[in-house]
């Protein structure tokens, strides 16, 4: 038995207006007795009502009549019952804010804000639901993907994504329309066009500016632009969210950050800045130490800075690591980059000061 009415667009006027009233209480998440109260009718009638209302509907339980409320617009979070007229109005979609009112971070632990003001997101999975929805903008996110993304082998014995939907929903709402962040279609749910400002998109706006100003020869700008870029990484990406979606997104986002670090930093080596890129280098040699480019940017800032013997040290601990490791051998960059300080070093060759 489905979990809410399969109608696009579901609606109660199959109901008697007893029951249609008794619907959009419950929608309102009233218990029995303050339905009763409400409608001055016996507790007992209240439960009868309700019993009546999920079998002409074909849904499972109350939470599933809750959800039904919503979609068929017998309720607008945040705004008590709303009576449903002979004609039901159509839903309507709020168009793109110039500045969205709702940001939604996810290069961290999942995130959002609306007019500034943290939003209380729910439990995990809910969060992971949203965090689905926010990592694949643009296009609809089906009810079976957000099941086998949050889910994985372990699906719910019911169809529970509606009902985390209509909480995001609630929560996330601005102004009165329940489709005015997440949107509701024929096949699945997504993030209204420009309703909401994430992080990740933001960040990749950055890395296209940068790669413009590399293009045109502005590797300071090229460099302080993609800093920007990855500072808006802040702590463990979409910390705790659990999930087989959120699982491949934090390693796909961890590869991405190591990407323009590594980025950055071979633009700080050509501008001369190589005392500037070491410590960060040397951080990022700790946390990948089988990275055979960030060893051997690391070997060339060392002996431009200098440092000889500290960049043929780090050869020789890469080398150690990668046969312990992999069992194999330092690749072309790595050997090319420690036969030209061996050369430098053996002829005497002068070595490039430090740019302040």
């Amino acid at each position: 038995m489905p979990t809410t009415a399969t109608m696009d667009q579901p609606t109660a006027t199959t109901l008697t207006h007893e029951e249609r009233e008794v619907l959009h209480a419950v929608g309102c998440g009233l218990r029995d007795a303050e339905i009763a109260s409400a409608l001055a009718i016996p507790k007992d009638a209240v439960a009868g009502h309700l019993a009546r209302i999920l079998a002409e509907l074909g849904l499972r339980d109350r939470a599933a009549a809750i959800v039904h409320a919503f979609d068929c617009g017998l309720v607008v979070p945040g705004h008590g019952p709303r009576r449903q007229t002979a004609s039901p109005v159509p839903r309507t979609v709020i168009g793109p804010a110039r500045e969205p009112r709702l940001r939604i971070s996810v290069l961290g632990p999942l995130r959002a804000w609306r007019d500034g003001q943290p939003v209380d997101l729910g439990h995990l999975r809910q969060q992971a639901v949203l965090a689905t929805l926010a990592l694949c903008p643009d296009r609809t996110v089906s009810r079976q993907e957000l099941l086998d993304g949050v889910w994985g082998m372990e699906p719910p014995l019911t169809n529970v994504v509606p009902g985390y939907i209509y909480r995001l929903r609630k929560v996330l709402r601005i102004g009165d329309s329940p489709d005015a962040v997440i949107q509701r279609e024929r096949c699945g749910y997504r993030l209204v066009p420009g309703a909401v400002k994430v992080d990740v998109a933001r960040m990749e706006e950055l890395v296209t500016a940068a790669g413009t100003a590399e293009r045109a020869g502005e590797l300071t700008e090229a460099v302080r632009i993609c800093s920007q870029a990855l500072d808006l990484f802040r702590g463990e990406l979409l910390a705790a969210l659990p999930g087989p979606f959120a699982e491949m997104e934090r390693l796909r986002l961890t590869e991405r950050r190591i990407a323009l670090v590594q980025r950055k930093l071979d633009w700080q080596l050509r501008l001369g800045r190589h005392s500037e890129a070491i410590a960060e280098l040397w951080a990022l040699a700790a946390a990948q130490p089988l990275n055979e480019p960030v060893a051997a940017m690391l070997m060339s800032a060392l002996y431009r800075s200098g440092r000889q013997a500290d960049a043929l040290t780090v050869f020789d601990r890469t080398r150690r690591r990668l046969a312990d490791d992999l069992g194999v051998s330092p690749g072309p960059m790595l050997r090319r980059t420690h036969r030209m300080i061996l050369r430098g070093y053996d002829a005497g060759l002068g070595l490039t000061r430090t740019t302040p």
